[in-house]
């Protein structure tokens, strides 16, 4: 995705993709950095992904003002900005409530770890943020202001995801076709270990394994891409 318009495209494209590969249903969103600003991010309007067009994204600055567009925001969009201004490496940011995903988020005894070679940034664990160690009253777990989203932003640190409790997961990536992909597994890894836990004491990979995994197989991500976006209707 060379230009900021094949990059528009893009996100109109990984809205369906995510949504046809359950990773969100009427909420959850996708977001990109504008290639030729770095201070920017481009995200749909408030919107059912499902139905996002190219003509349906807004650009956000990092404090989460639209920029000249007085259509609706995504409420959540400061998880987006904060994570960028934090993180220069990262170029697009999934955030969903995959069904899979909630119950590791609320357990706190059984961490969300690597269990095959497609989920291997994982790394070793997926840490879990907690929105009452950032709020001195009760909140709607919503990342609904920039120092909700800052405090996110730092406990997902330099990790490729963090699930957020009760909540859902956000996953970060140096480009919107890799952010895709690992969110759609993110969601697949927490399918197969539940179940593999349920069958008994389970091998997950290790860190070498994911570390190669990581070269290996997400070189090969655009055919992941190619095989979901056969399958989107725009």
């Amino acid at each position: 995705m060379k230009t900021k318009s094949d990059l528009i495209n893009g996100l109109s494209i990984a809205n369906r993709i995510l949504f046809n590969e359950g990773v969100v249903d009427a909420f959850g969103h996708v977001s990109a950095r504008n290639p030729d600003n770095a201070e920017h991010f481009f995200l749909a309007r408030n919107m059912a992904p499902n139905t996002v067009t190219a003509g349906d994204v807004l650009e956000h600055d990092l404090d989460g003002n639209v920029i000249e567009d007085d259509r609706k925001p995504y409420l959540e969009r400061f998880i987006h900005g904060e994570i960028y201004r934090n993180r220069p490496d990262v170029m697009a940011i999934v955030h969903s409530h995959s069904p899979s995903i909630v119950p590791f988020s609320v357990v706190k005894s059984v961490p969300l770890r690597p269990v095959c070679h497609m989920s291997c940034f994982i790394h070793d664990y997926a840490p879990i943020y907690e929105i009452r160690d950032h709020s001195d009253a009760p909140t709607d777990l919503l990342i609904s202001n920039q120092d909700l989203g800052q405090s996110l932003a730092e406990t997902l640190g330099e990790r490729n995801t963090v699930l957020m409790r009760g909540h859902g997961s956000t996953v970060v990536a140096d480009s919107l076709m890799r952010v895709v992909y690992r969110a759609v597994y993110l969601e697949v890894n927490a399918k197969l270990q539940a179940q593999a836990m349920s069958l008994g004491e389970v091998t997950y990979l290790s860190k070498e394994e994911a570390e190669v995994a990581m070269v290996n197989v997400e070189g090969q991500m655009v055919r992941a891409w190619n095989h979901w976006k056969a399958n989107v209707t725009l």
